[in-house]
């Protein structure tokens, strides 16, 4: 049976409509560039978020948890790979993203025949300085964007530029507790802007980083989830410089949030 462009242009946008409504409920992921290092920070539930890609890579993504496994372990498998038959420094989230998981993604989401991947992929890679870190988010259907500063994924486009804008206004010098108390709020006016538009219409602004209702949001939401962060240390000398936060690290942040104190 042959499609008309009509045909085709209509399955493609059910297709994006499908992965979009999936991702929606996905909790939010902040990205953050720091002299100290790089830092990916949410609010999980019940499955880990942000994940070792490479010595100097990590990734956290929002979507069905078999497809951001998928692109997980491909991720892994590539870079490991790469870095045996050629170099470590051939390792590179452009490389990833670019080469070897976005055409898979591209590729997928236009068969009629599967169903598309419903997954948002935040890559965070720490360079040799500051500068040279870079962040790269991937969509589900195969395009992907390069930004430095700062990155974020989130349910809706709006709640991903309100997260953006809240975290471009964070200093690079910031300290690591000041970091994650701002990756928070950003996080909590996302998840307000995507829960209070059901209809997915794009017309909630969300919450302001740092108000009432940001913190609130927060509080409620901290109340049965769990604050998650990844680190890639640019001071530590092990050749893996990613780590997890443990629970004593982030007491002094979380617990003032979980109590609605934005102090």
């Amino acid at each position: 049976m042959m499609l008309s462009p009509y045909d085709f242009n209509e399955a493609i946008n059910q297709r994006r409509d499908h992965a979009e409504e999936g991702l929606r409920q996905g909790s939010p992921v902040a990205g953050l560039s720091l002299d100290l290092g790089v830092l990916l920070i949410t609010v999980r539930r019940t499955q880990r978020k942000v994940y070792e890609v490479y010595d100097r890579m990590m990734l956290s993504a929002v979507g069905n948890q078999s497809d951001i496994e998928a692109v997980r372990i491909g991720a892994v498998d590539v870079a490991h790979r790469e870095g045996y038959q050629r170099s470590p420094d051939d390792v590179t989230a452009q490389r990833l993203v670019g080469f070897s998981l976005s055409p898979v993604l591209k590729e997928l989401f236009r068969d009629q025949w599967r169903a598309p991947a419903v997954v948002r992929a935040v890559f965070a890679e720490m360079g040799q300085l500051p500068a040279d870190d870079a962040f790269f988010t991937l969509n589900y259907d195969g395009e992907f964007v390069r930004s430095s500063r700062c990155a974020a994924v989130a349910g809706t486009p709006e709640a991903e530029a309100l997260m953006a804008e809240e975290l471009a206004a964070v200093p690079s010098d910031a300290s690591l507790g000041d970091a994650v108390r701002a990756g928070l709020l950003a996080w909590a006016g996302a998840w307000q802007a995507v829960t209070s538009d059901p209809g997915g219409r794009g017309q909630a602004p969300g919450a302001p980083a740092g108000s009432a209702d940001a913190v609130g949001t927060l509080a409620e939401q901290l109340k049965d989830g769990r604050v998650e962060v990844g680190l890639l240390d640019r001071a530590s000398r092990r050749e893996s410089r990613f780590r997890r936060l443990g629970e004593e690290e982030l007491t002094d942040v979380v617990a003032p949030l979980r109590r609605g104190s934005g102090e």
